[in-house]
């Protein structure tokens, strides 16, 4: 083992599990290594040169119809979390952009999909609210958020009950599991108990989203979920009545997807549902089985939403607290410093990453937006 340094070892020991057996005299097992903050700095601060030159005058950084705040308000929470300053030029005016764009309904939106872009912008006031200059505007979003949740006029036992969409109840597309967990994260974020009934009808949504049979779950779909698919979340509840959909699976289920696990385990994990918890241990159990950084496993395509996948797969990992995370094989991953490869592989020369036209993600500064965002979770806490 000498001839081996620190970092070297552990990407040995991260493909041989017999590895961290090893000890050398009585000295303890040694950590998972992690970027350092200087290497996470280097790509963000690439990733700045490139958001710079494409912010446009008014702070936003996206050409109709991706003009929407929300997006504007994902890269500054980014950058802010990976410790560029609140007063850096960039990031001062994508705030200003935001403001104003905050409705006198207290949503954060331009013309549409009004939940997830006010949600974005409960997350980036909150980590600019250092001195409570945002305490009004985040309340008032987060109490537009709860009103366009699926309840009033619904019982615990309709399906879309306590979900959350793009936009208001009875709006197209219903309520997803995308959404309801952006609201989750916003409106805990926001300050909101984890025991507010708005947290608590979510969870309900979400469990129904989950491909697992049980009191929990009495939809259809569940009952007819593959071995493979087990444990994992779905996109659309809606989708197991549309017979063409092609989420749907060979069984007359529907398909787990990689973005949606990571979703509904931070999801369950951030609201205080516990890790002996069936459906948390199911999840984990399914991530164990697909663990990957390098694909979103459940789609057709495995470049489909990456970088969401990404930054989903950042904050669940994080939550659940596994600094190496043995997979069904056996095998041990140091996932911060196997994300951050990926991501640092993936960046282009000038700074942006970019993905398929699925979720947007062909438009760099999304793209780049949800990658700094999992980058600030790769650095050991």
């Amino acid at each position: 083992m000498s001839s081996l340094n620190r970092r070297q070892w552990l990407k040995v020991a991260a493909v041989t599990p017999a590895a961290l057996a090893v000890s050398v005299g009585s000295s303890p097992p040694l950590a998972s290594a992690a970027p350092s903050a200087d290497e996470v700095k280097t790509l963000v601060d690439k990733a700045l040169g490139f958001l710079k030159s494409a912010q446009k005058d008014d702070g936003n950084f996206f050409d109709s119809p991706q003009a929407e705040p929300g997006l504007t308000a994902l890269i500054a929470s980014a950058l802010v979390r990976n410790g560029v300053a609140a007063d850096n030029p960039v990031i001062a005016k994508a705030i200003k952009y935001l403001e104003k764009n905050v409705q006198k309904d207290g949503g954060v939106y331009v013309k549409g999909m009004s939940n997830y872009m006010t949600c974005l912008a409960i997350v980036a006031f909150k980590e600019m609210n250092a001195d409570k200059k945002y305490d009004k505007v985040i309340d008032g979003a987060a109490k537009y958020v709860k009103s366009l949740q699926y309840a009033d006029g619904l019982t615990d036992k309709d399906a879309n009950f306590g979900g959350a969409g793009y936009d208001k109840p009875g709006g197209k597309g219903g309520p997803d599991m995308s959404n309801t967990h952006f609201m989750v994260e916003a409106l805990l974020a926001a300050g909101v108990s984890k025991d507010d009934p708005a947290i608590r009808r979510a969870l309900t949504y979400i469990s129904r989203s989950q491909n697992l049979k049980g009191e929990a779950n009495d939809q259809p779909f569940a009952a007819k979920a593959s071995d493979a698919d087990k444990g994992g979340f779905v996109y659309n509840l809606s989708a197991q009545n549309d017979p063409k959909s092609e989420k749907r699976t060979a069984e007359g289920g529907l398909r787990s997807e990689g973005g949606m696990t990571y979703a509904g385990l931070k999801s369950f994990l951030y609201a205080g549902v516990g890790k002996n918890d069936d459906r948390v241990k199911a999840a984990v159990d399914w991530i164990r089985k697909n663990y990957t950084v390098s694909a979103n496993p459940g789609m057709k395509e495995k470049d489909s939403g990456l970088f969401y996948y990404y930054h989903t797969f950042a904050k669940a990992m994080d939550a659940l607290g596994e600094d190496m995370f043995e997979d069904a094989k056996k095998v041990k991953h140091d996932w911060r410093q196997e994300l951050f490869d990926e991501l640092k592989g993936k960046q282009k020369a000038n700074g942006s990453w970019v993905g398929t036209r699925a979720f947007l993600e062909n438009e760099p500064a999304l793209a780049t937006a949800f990658a700094i965002l999992a980058l600030s979770y790769t650095k050991k806490k």
